[in-house]
Parts: C-alpha cells; sequence; structure tokens
C-alpha cells in the first residue's frame, strides 16, 4: 500500500515539475473549468495542460478528492453497519474478539462485508438483512449441522450461518470457524 501511495505522490510531483504549476493552483484551474464527469475533465487536462492520459487520469483524481467535500471515514466498518444495521455492528466486534485470541488474521472490508484471511480467506461477515448478520464460511470438510449451513457449490463460501445477536457465536459455530480459520493459514 505505501508503494501506490508514494508511487501516486511521486507522479504527481511530476505532473507539478511538467506544468510549472502546484498541484493547489492545478486544482483550482480544473474546479473553474466547470468540467463534470471524469473523462470530461481528463479530455479538459489533456486539451489544457498537454499531458498524457495516465497523467491527466492521476490529476482528475487529485482534483477530484482535493474538492471532495464528503470527510473521510476514520472506520470503514462504519459504513457496512449503517443506518437500520448499526445494531449488527456488536456481533463483528463480538466475533473478531473471539478469533482474536487464534493468531494473527486479517479484516479486509468490502463495500457489503468484511473478509477475514489468514495466507487465504477463511471467512465473511456482514449484514444479512437489517435484522441478522452472515458468517459465511470457506472449509471444505463435511460439516454436519442445523446451523451451519451448505451452500451451492460455486459460491463465495461453502457454509453459512445467520447470526441475530452476539449470543449465537456459540462453541459450534466457533468450533466450524477454528476449523476454517486453521485450514486457511
Amino acid at each position: 500500500m505505501a508503494d501506490v501511495e508514494k508511487a501516486k505522490a511521486t507522479q504527481l510531483s511530476n505532473i507539478e515539475i511538467k506544468t510549472g504549476q502546484k498541484l493547489s493552483a492545478l486544482c483550482e484551474q480544473i474546479g473553474a473549468s466547470g468540467k463534470v464527469s471524469h473523462s470530461e475533465v481528463r479530455s479538459w487536462i489533456i486539451e489544457k495542460f498537454g499531458l498524457g492520459y495516465g497523467d491527466a487520469n492521476a490529476l482528475a483524481h487529485a482534483a477530484k478528492a482535493a474538492t471532495s467535500t464528503t470527510a473521510p471515514v476514520d472506520d470503514p466498518l462504519a459504513s457496512i453497519y449503517a443506518g437500520k444495521k448499526e445494531h449488527l455492528r456488536i456481533i463483528h466486534d463480538a466475533l473478531i474478539a473471539a478469533i482474536a485470541s487464534w493468531g494473527e488474521f486479517e479484516q479486509s472490508p468490502k463495500k457489503a462485508y468484511v473478509a477475514l484471511r489468514r495466507k487465504k480467506q477463511f471467512a465473511m461477515l456482514g449484514p444479512k438483512n437489517a435484522s441478522a448478520s452472515e458468517l459465511g464460511i470457506n472449509l471444505k470438510d463435511d460439516i454436519r449441522s442445523s446451523r451451519v449451513i451448505a451452500q451451492k457449490p460455486g459460491g463465495m463460501c461453502q457454509y453459512a450461518v445467520a447470526l441475530t445477536n452476539a449470543d449465537d457465536i456459540d462453541t459450534e459455530v466457533l468450533g466450524v470457524l477454528r476449523q476454517a480459520f486453521d485450514a486457511a493459514g
């Protein structure tokens, strides 16, 4: 991640050198151009400053980020567990606390769920609807359970379990999840 950010910073610095203008001045001009869509902005930058496609694209993204009125979200889970689904966050936190004692793993937030990974993804967790979260489990073993339900082949996970409150995270669910955790690592 740091290498990508460093490359973006270097590219923007090179754009300042090529144009002879500071990034803030370039962003001001882009904002005043009246162009709205990304492709319009990029085309305008190519024409106005003589930059190539890649530099114009990077500058268009930088200008959008510089003028964005949306404050950055420090907690990526806040958007997943927002509104009517906010009360489900306690399930997420309880499950993560239980898994944390098992060893190192990564939480990778997506748009509507969080992928849980070691060397490979072992589970996913997110709101199923406004009243329940769904824990998807990646495990090749045959699990016989009335709560941990086998999914159709070809899906994101082999098993899923609905969690309506933190008490649903019991020894049965944790036992299956621990098998997946160990197999992923």
